[in-house]
């Protein structure tokens, strides 16, 4: 007896299909799994033997269960196969007659026979539409998040028990009704803008960064605010489409790291790892690769606090995600890309004991090691970064104040509106904000009038500008431009621009 299940793996953020071939022969009894499955897979006859007599189902005994996962030179990991093997051993002794060719099967199995959580759904359900499979059978805890992809019927399993008696006729299992995407709430009020006494240069800034989805450098000394302003970007960040949601969403479900209750991203991610953090943990990795946090804070921000105290070879893995918005992870298995489009915002001291542009405090560091703790953030690395701001102390008269400052949702507003000038002028090409703009979009979007070019040109001359510098500034300006609702760039545009550029330049 002989059955095919068809089911898949996923490969990155990718899946690949997978048949499940059961076949139950004569011989000495024996339950094999073949097709370089990983420990999970191989542990998959324990459990499936238990969850049958837990059922109180017979278990096909006094035959050679020999499951092969085809193609059989694809490595396969994970738990996801537990159901469609225990459909296929199912069919192959009970029901050959049943046609399951339209459908694909996944789920992790308890001892009981019920289904748990299982990662990596919604990449799945993306599969088995654009594949042509009309159903899609998952655990019930993952069937809001499956059912995001309106184009295909998701069946919502609770128990096996539950999914043979639908099989066969016995029990209707009732398709899930697609989950809709509607409006994100903003964030917590306690992030808003409003509550951040003074530092309006730094907020301009932070505007200008979520305008075009810019990356950002805060430098002051302790206790200036640098982390509760970086904290502040998300709520001033234009609200995420529905490719943008899933998206994210996609990358969250196979890291595993779905919000507890909630079957999708709504919110633009924001990931704060800790400098101790590891390269591999950064940007991505593993025997069998997975998302890192860069890939987490994809369409979002990473904060990187303590900017200098993150190992110098860990940050030089940003180079390559920093200029090409993914990251390609290279093991001995395959080559893996994971997207990484995330705008970055670090904050460092300008010195040791921190207060070296301090004018109240006295700076107790060497010129040397003032030399030295700049040298841990390479110059790459920070030619990169389009905004280097200065974050000075506040001063008692401003952190007295009772008045509150300008709130989030006003400045998103305007945020919204310049992110919508981006899209309409981008709309041709696969880009979204100004800072993905590439030197063909640069030359068509950026202009500059007479004036504007000499003021260019003192700027390169005097500051010591590299080609990367230069681009970043037009991409600036061309964004402080759409703030103001202007067509074209202006020289107060590029005047303002030219003040976030760090003074070592």
């Amino acid at each position: 007896m002989f059955t095919k299940i068809n089911s898949a793996t996923v490969i990155g953020l990718d899946c690949a299909p997978v048949e499940v071939e059961v076949n139950l022969g004569k011989g000495f009894p024996g339950f094999s799994i073949i097709g370089l499955p990983d420990t999970a897979i191989k542990e998959a006859k324990d459990r499936i033997r238990t969850m049958w007599r837990n059922s109180e189902m017979k278990f096909p005994g006094g035959h050679n269960i020999l499951v092969n996962l085809a193609p059989a030179d694809v490595h396969k990991e994970g738990s996801s196969f537990d159901l469609p093997i225990a459909v296929g051993i199912y069919t192959a002794s009970e029901a050959p007659e049943l046609n399951l060719t339209d459908s694909l099967f996944v789920g992790e199995l308890a001892l009981d026979g019920t289904l748990r959580h299982t990662t990596g759904i919604l990449p799945l359900a993306i599969f088995a539409w654009k594949k042509g499979f009309k159903k899609l059978f998952v655990p019930s805890v993952n069937a809001a998040e499956a059912s995001l992809i309106k184009e295909i019927n998701i069946y919502p399993v609770k128990t096996f028990s539950q999914l043979i008696a639908h099989l066969n006729n016995l029990e209707e299992i009732i398709p899930v009704t697609p989950e809709e995407i509607g409006d994100t709430e903003t964030l917590i009020s306690e992030m808003d803008m409003a509550f951040v006494k003074g530092q309006e240069f730094v907020k301009r800034a932070l505007e200008i960064a979520a305008a075009g989805a810019h990356n950002i450098l805060l430098s002051g000394p302790p206790g200036s605010g640098k982390t509760l302003l970086a904290r502040t970007l998300p709520t001033i960040l234009p609200k995420m489409s529905r490719e943008e949601i899933i998206e994210v969403t996609k990358i969250y479900s196979v890291a595993g790291t779905l919000p507890m209750g909630s079957a999708l991203v709504s919110e633009r991610p924001f990931r704060s790892p800790h400098h101790s953090a590891s390269a591999v943990a950064l940007v991505g990795g593993g025997k069998f690769p997975h998302p890192g946090e860069i890939s987490l804070a994809h369409r979002g921000v990473l904060f990187l606090d303590e900017f200098p105290e993150f190992p110098r070879t860990v940050l030089e893995n940003l180079r390559q995600p920093l200029e090409d918005g993914v990251v390609t992870v290279s093991r001995a298995q395959g080559t893996i890309s994971f997207p990484a489009r995330f705008t970055l915002v670090a904050s460092q001291n300008p010195c040791p004991c921190g207060y070296f542009s301090d004018p109240d405090r006295h700076c107790i560091c060497t010129p040397l090691q003032i030399n030295n703790y700049k040298k841990k953030v390479s110059g790459p690395i920070l030619d990169r970064i389009d905004l280097h701001v200065e974050v000075p102390r506040i001063k008692f008269e401003k952190l007295n104040k009772d008045e509150l400052g300008e709130s989030s949702e006003k400045i998103r507003e305007r945020v919204e509106s310049a992110r919508q000038k981006q899209r309409q002028r981008l709309q041709n090409t696969n880009l979204q904000s100004n800072s993905e703009m590439r030197a063909q979009e640069i030359k068509e979007f950026c202009k500059l009038n007479d004036e504007s070019v000499n003021l260019m040109r003192q700027a390169v001359n005097q500051m010591h500008l590299s080609t990367r510098s230069y681009h970043r500034l037009l991409k600036i300006a061309r964004t402080i431009a759409d703030l103001a609702n202007c067509e074209n760039i202006q020289t107060t545009h590029l005047a303002e621009a030219l003040q976030y550029r760090a003074k070592s330049d």
